[in-house]
């Protein structure tokens, strides 16, 4: 993937990302570096969040994107948004009405700006956590919106002039968002029939005089919502039903999806909902979830939007916190084995130096919906099988359904590739044990040489 920058030049997108992290990263060491014990980037533990509902490949990405950056990475640990969310709820309610006892099975509903992620967990002695059920979510964040917004804007605007402003005014489109940003959050049908938004009006005022040839208030009055937008100075006033109509869609999204959560066995205990992130501030929001599930305790911690990030410290000062996960996929590799005749499908079957093998056979690591500890760990032997091979391969697979067969059914799909580098290679047979590990925020795979019992070089790369 590939991105332009100002002067237009192509980027790669790990580029922008790293980049990005760069400069906050160089701006948190401006600042303590001024202090008269300053800190050095190498003594700092990184912690970087990342949606609970994003591939192992994503995460692999954003990993390499921080590592770009020049933090190192036996330094950098990835929280789980919605974990981090819950982690700072434990302490947060506390100190409020809303207080979380031991055994209390509850949802916390992440909605950023993106993304809504959705996980439900149990509250386990001495405050730590238990995912009772996969996590889940969708593209029905704060952004989905926005995007409406955009549209409005366009059918009032034109969509080269709304383009423009986008590509080369870009603190005008960011101080017009800003504002959007505030209004979504505050907007009350009840108590009033118009919504007021500050809009930088010079900037507007140029690009319809160049675009439509008509100035801004003449735009508005000519557009086909003219009945429900005015202008007024500084300021435009749109209806409130107009406003709402662009937040009901994404609301109904957030809350099919927590009913969708809700209906699965283990979520049944639920008591409890927390509303965390930015878009969680919104009172359409707060009203509709109070509605659709009055039995249950709505929860909306302050400052709901710093959830996440507080959280996040807790978590990288104590990642022991997150006890249990649950899997999203079924994880296996591929494998063999003697072909039993009336219960394979002959088109598994292959012939290997004489025997009868069934192929392409999907070796479980674990299931998909299973309780994994934290931290759990699976073995498996791989040995060479060829004279002087100087490199083992395999690759990982994920699948949809609990008890997949083979590796090629619709449910599975690749995620990675292992490689194993062998030193000094030779005629006879090198055995190698494969470690895994399952149930942290990340993947972990390690190779051991079983005769000499150091580990090898190896490179795990996701897909």
């Amino acid at each position: 993937m590939t991105l332009k920058d100002l002067s237009g030049k192509h980027m790669l997108a790990t580029q922008v990302f790293g980049l990005s992290i760069k400069a906050l990263v160089d701006h948190l060491m401006d600042m303590v570096e001024r202090r008269p014990n300053p800190i050095k980037k190498n003594e700092i533990k990184w912690v970087l969040t990342v949606p609970a509902i994003w591939t192992d490949g994503a995460k692999q990405f954003m990993r390499k994107c921080a590592e770009s950056a020049g933090i190192l990475s036996d330094r950098l640990i990835l929280a789980l948004e919605p974990e981090a969310a819950s982690i700072f709820c434990q302490y947060s309610t506390a100190e409020e009405q809303h207080r979380i006892e031991t055994g209390t099975s509850y949802m916390v509903v992440d909605l950023g700006g993106g993304t809504a992620d959705i996980t439900v967990h149990e509250k386990m002695a001495n405050g730590k956590l238990k995912e009772l059920s996969r996590a889940d979510g969708s593209n029905c964040g704060g952004t989905s919106v926005d995007d409406r917004f955009f549209q409005l804007l366009v059918k009032i605007l034109g969509g080269q002039l709304m383009k423009f402003l986008r590509d080369y005014n870009l603190s005008a489109y960011l101080s017009l968002f800003r504002e959007f940003e505030t209004v979504k959050r505050t907007i009350d049908s009840i108590k009033t029939d118009y919504v007021n938004m500050v809009v930088p009006c010079s900037s507007l005022e140029k690009l319809c005089k160049k675009f439509l040839g008509e100035d801004f208030t003449s735009a508005i009055k000519s557009s086909p919502l003219k009945n429900d937008i005015r202008l007024c100075g500084d300021k435009i006033r749109i209806n409130v039903d107009r406003m709402m109509k662009l937040v009901i869609p994404t609301i109904d999204d957030i809350v099919a999806l927590m009913n969708d959560v809700l209906q699965r066995k283990k979520a049944s205990g639920v008591t409890h909902i927390m509303l965390v992130g930015g878009f969680a501030e919104c009172r359409l929001i707060q009203d509709r979830v109070n509605e659709s599930f009055p039995d249950k305790t709505i929860i909306v911690p302050r400052e709901a939007q710093l959830s996440i990030l507080k959280g996040a410290v807790l978590f990288g000062h104590n990642p022991d916190l997150v006890k249990y996960r649950v899997m999203r996929f079924s994880y296996g590799i591929e494998t063999s084995r003697t072909f039993i005749d009336k219960q394979d499908d002959k088109k598994y079957m292959k012939l290997v130096d004489g025997e009868k093998l069934c192929h392409k056979l999907f070796a479980k690591l674990v299931s998909k919906n299973e309780d994994v500890r934290c931290g759990k760990k699976i073995q498996r032997e791989f040995f060479t099988s060829y004279a002087n091979q100087d490199e083992i391969i395999f690759k990982i697979y994920i699948s949809t359904d609990e008890n997949p067969c083979h590796i090629d059914e619709e449910s599975c799909k690749v995620i990675g590739e292992m490689r194993i580098k062998l030193h000094n290679p030779c005629r006879a047979k090198r055995y190698v044990d494969v470690e895994a590990v399952f149930g942290n925020t990340e993947i972990g795979i390690t190779a051991v040489d079983r005769k000499t019992r150091q580990k090898i070089t190896s490179s795990f790369n996701l897909v």
